[in-house]
């Protein structure tokens, strides 16, 4: 009764968060150092997807109200060394724009090369201020993209960037920088930060829909375990170590998803990621998919259900389970702690590499094992154990299919927006991993839910030494029956009445 209770107070407590929950992320800058690109100097200062501000909001009210979308400037300075300081200096700028107005920022002369800053051939041309940002206006989005910024004075060690808000009016994602063409402020550092504000609060454009994604499926594991928990209460003593192993990855998911969903209300709300709710939200994802796929693979061998152990397997499977384990929760703590923007950077890709290859060794192990298992089934003849390993089978073989298509999708939809354009379409990539496998759990459930037949499918000591003379008798064939060889005078010598009983008892006797 306490799981049914608990997972009654689950259901009330995530409906009540949806239901009130409220919808900028901060990108603070701690000294960040200028990088050379070309012949500009630049700090990328964030990249985010953000929905245009309610229109049927009144432009009067405050900035900070709910429905405003903005990017805002606050406490931005600019320092020098002070060996540094005796010179006037050029400009230096906060560029907005936003992913469509890309080609406003920048120029190249007579079709050369592409710069940001203005070159001695685009001066003569008459087109900028040498030294200058080069930037036009949008012919699609007026009034945009904004470009604002201070310079030194001599002696002077730092300068502050007066604060602002700017609205967005325009659904897109929009691109923060800030830029200077002086060679001599190499040594210049920003610190500071922007707030960034959706109309539904601070989550960034592509991680918003994710929020309610993940308080939906919490749900959907919360349902699935009052069906699994109150199987397993009914049929306690029927429960078997493999449906245990179940229980423990329902219990992993169900915490894995409310993790997941906190801490993007906790973001929303903040603006601030959540450090350690994100951490534990990483690794009980990371456990869970190890788990997952290990009972999937003992489940392939056959164990408990064909084999009692793994035998010298055991090492194996533990060293794969734990390394994929290590890789998956590096990836992960890469991918999402601390993350507050929608830019994808390249360097989770050499995270991601390892990954793909354990899970790849994971499937050619699970079908190896699957196909020796069904012969043996087949061979012994057990037909109820290999109807339920057929429809595994089939339904692994789906979804392995299933991911590969995904992939697939995957690597052309990442290939094809090198400039995040898509974004608001980029949250139902990580949402089809945990629908699929969600989906894969379920079907797995339905297969070896407990009930009142489920010791059927458990290893039986009895019913192994069966199934071996079945398959001797399949290999070798029997010896001819011996009433065939009798002679006829030990048939005369038995009473007729007697004899034909003893002989249907043995017929009988052979048969079963």
């Amino acid at each position: 009764m306490s799981s049914f209770g608990a997972s009654a107070s689950a259901i009330v407590v995530l409906c009540f968060c949806l239901l009130h929950s409220t919808q900028a992320s901060l990108h603070d800058y701690s000294a960040e150092k200028f990088a050379n690109k070309g012949n500009v100097f630049v700090v990328h200062g964030g990249s985010e997807g953000i929905y245009s501000s309610n229109p049927n909001l009144n432009q009067s009210s405050t900035a900070s109200s709910d429905g405003h979308s903005f990017i805002r400037f606050e406490k931005i300075i600019f320092r020098r060394p002070e060996e540094f300081s005796n010179f006037s200096s050029g400009s230096i700028h906060a560029v907005v724009f936003e992913v469509d107005d890309r080609e406003t920022i920048g120029g190249s002369a007579y079709g050369g090369q592409r710069a940001v800053c203005c070159t001695a051939d685009l001066a003569k041309l008459g087109v900028c201020t040498q030294g200058d940002i080069i930037h036009r206006p949008s012919t699609n989005n007026p009034g945009w993209p904004k470009v604002f910024g201070v310079s030194f004075g001599i002696d002077e060690l730092e300068v502050k960037l007066h604060p602002r808000t700017i609205h967005i009016t325009k659904t897109g994602m929009y691109n923060v920088y800030f830029m200077h063409c002086d060679h001599n402020l190499k040594e210049v550092v920003v610190e500071g930060k922007t707030i960034w504000k959706n109309p539904t609060g601070y989550l960034p454009g592509r991680m918003a829909p994710l929020m309610n994604f993940y308080g939906y499926m919490s749900l959907m594991f919360v349902l699935l375990g009052i069906f699994w928990f109150s199987q397993y209460v009914r049929f306690w003593r029927e429960v078997l170590a493999l449906q245990n192993c179940i229980t423990l990855v329902i219990t992993l998911g169900m915490f894995e998803m409310a993790l997941w969903y906190f801490d993007y209300a906790e973001f929303n709300e903040t603006g601030v990621r959540p450090t350690g709710i994100t951490v534990w939200a990483v690794t009980f994802g990371a456990v869970k998919r190890t788990v997952a796929r290990l009972i999937i693979l003992m489940v392939s061998m056959g164990y408990g259900v064909v084999r009692p152990t793994l035998g010298g397997l055991t090492s194996k499977v533990l060293l794969l389970g734990g390394t994929f384990f290590l890789a998956s929760e590096v990836l992960e703590l890469v991918e999402n702690v601390g993350t507050v923007s929608d830019f994808s950077g390249k360097a989770r890709l050499f995270f991601v590499l390892p990954v793909a290859i354990l899970d790849a060794f994971f499937i050619l192990w699970i079908f190896n094992s699957l196909s020796a298992t069904l012969n043996k089934l087949q061979a012994r003849r057990l037909f109820a154990k290999l109807d339920i390993y057929r429809r595994f089978t089939n339904a692994l073989a789906v979804a392995v299919i299933v991911s590969v298509g995904w992939v697939c999708y995957e690597l052309y939809f990442k290939s094809t927006d090198v400039y995040n354009e898509r974004w608001q379409k980029a949250w139902i990539i990580p949402a089809f991993w945990q629908v699929l496998s969600f989906s894969l759990l379920c079907v797995i459930c339905a297969l070896w839910a407990p009930s009142q037949n489920s010791m059927r499918y458990a290893y039986s000591d009895d019913s192994e030494e069966f199934d071996k003379d079945i398959t001797l008798t399949l290999i070798k064939p029997s010896p001819l029956p011996t009433k065939d060889v009798r002679i006829p005078s030990e048939v005369r010598s038995t009473p007729g009445g007697d004899g034909t009983s003893n002989g249907g008892d043995v017929e009988e006797d052979k048969t079963e």
